[in-house]
């Protein structure tokens, strides 16, 4: 049984909740509002969850599933390394959002923004070889993220908190610039520039 090929990507269903949980996580971290308490952390802890984890994992299968089993996405190669990081970001914001809704510790969270920041790394190098320069630069944004957590992490180093606030916000601009962008091109057959 062969299955013609999609052009319907789910990538706009992961770009918005990553989008919205660095919109939420990074504009706390950045402007200091709502200010921390455990109420505000559980809350915090669930839009990881579902907005971050969810929404970038079902994404990450879906594409690996469309591209192994199905494959209907077999005309778009660099889709392996949106599926690998998707499904791989979303299982992260599993964990780092139930860390914060139960208020454990996240000094551990520097030993893995190292692994984090190599699958960004990655992802840098594959899009741009691939000429997705869009893709490419969200992944930058995703490098430097998780380069400032590494120290802020494991060093301590207290103004990383605000400055991985600042990188999360900016790339939740971009995530929604992206987000728009293969919603309107999807849709409507525009052109941006993604």
């Amino acid at each position: 049984m062969a299955f013609t090929q999609s052009a319907f990507l789910p990538i706009a269903i992961g770009f918005f909740g990553l989008g919205t949980s660095y919109f939420v996580w990074g504009g706390q971290a950045l402007f200091g509002r709502p200010a921390a308490s455990p109420d505000v952390n559980k809350t915090m802890g669930m839009w990881g969850l579902f907005m971050g984890g969810f929404m970038q994992f079902i994404t990450g299968v879906y594409l690996m599933v469309g591209l192994s089993w199905f494959s209907v996405y077999t005309s778009k190669p660099p889709l392996y390394m949106a599926a690998l990081a998707f499904t791989s970001y979303g299982v992260h914001w599993f964990a780092i959002g139930w860390r914060r809704y139960i208020g454990a510790s996240d000094g551990a969270e520097g030993w893995m923004a190292i692994a984090f920041a190599l699958i960004s790394i990655l992802g840098v190098l594959v899009f741009f070889q691939a000429g997705d320069v869009p893709v490419a630069i969200l992944f930058i944004i995703l490098a430097v993220i998780y380069l400032t957590e590494i120290p802020t992490r494991l060093g301590g180093w207290k103004t990383g908190v605000r400055l991985v606030g600042l990188w999360q916000f900016l790339g939740a601009i971009w995530l929604m610039y992206l987000t728009y962008g293969v919603a309107f091109n999807t849709a409507v057959g525009a052109h941006w520039w993604i």
